[in-house]
This record gives structure tokens, sequence and C-alpha cells, in this order.
């Protein structure tokens, strides 16, 4: 997984529980340069900073939703891959997310084969 390793992968997700979670599994794929995220408005901050490969980003936040994280992150740079993830499974959050460029949705809590299938697309060896 030479692709992975240099990977650069940002975590967006209000719990920290979520965001180790995530940590261990893309660890576990060989993944050394990752950032995170506590809110929407941290992470388009530390998007522009970090100009990750991929963006893994909770929907429901404070300070900032991820979908107004992901306007603001996709204005800026369209070319953004920005995976959304979410426990509350609501229609309107996910048409809103894909209207507004999202590349792809992850189900929490995450399930280690459909993330190693989805980081397998955008890297194509994971």
């Amino acid at each position: 997984m030479s692709a992975l390793s240099q990977a650069k992968i940002l975590i967006c997700d209000d719990s920290m529980m979520i965001r180790k979670k995530m940590r261990s599994l893309l660890e576990g794929y060989g993944v050394t340069n990752i950032s995170e995220a506590k809110d929407g408005k941290e992470a388009v901050e530390k998007y522009a900073e970090v100009l990750p490969d991929i963006t893994f980003m909770d929907i429901v936040m404070p300070e900032m939703s991820g979908v107004d994280a992901l306007k603001a992150i996709k204005e800026k740079y369209p070319d953004a891959v920005v995976v959304m993830a979410t426990s509350i499974g609501t229609e309107g959050n996910l048409t809103e997310a894909i209207r507004y460029g999202a590349s792809d949705f992850l189900q929490k809590p995450v399930e280690e084969e459909r993330l190693k299938k989805l980081l397998g697309h955008y890297f194509k060896e994971a």
C-alpha cells in the first residue's frame, strides 16, 4: 500500500472516539500522515493548511456543519475529495451533501471493509 503510506488524510468529527477509531483503522493500512479537526470550522482551516488527498467529514457537528464545511472547501478547492460520514442518515443532509460535491459516504460506525474498499477506489491499491 505504498500510495496509502504517502497519502494525506484529514478526519473531521466532533467525537474524539470516532477520530481515534478512524485514525487506528487508517494507521492499520499504513497511513502515517493523518490530521484531525473537531468541527467544520476547524476542518476548513486544516484543509487549507494540509491540502489532504482525502477528507472524512462528519455531517452533524457544532460550530459549522459538515455540509457547510464541504461547501467552503469545494468553493476554494473544487477537486477536493470529501467523504461524508454520518450516523444520522437523514435524506436531506445526504442530498444536500451530494449537491455540494461530496465524493462518497460512510455510515457510522465505520465498517472496516467499507473503508478499505473506499480507500482502494481512491488509491487504487488498498
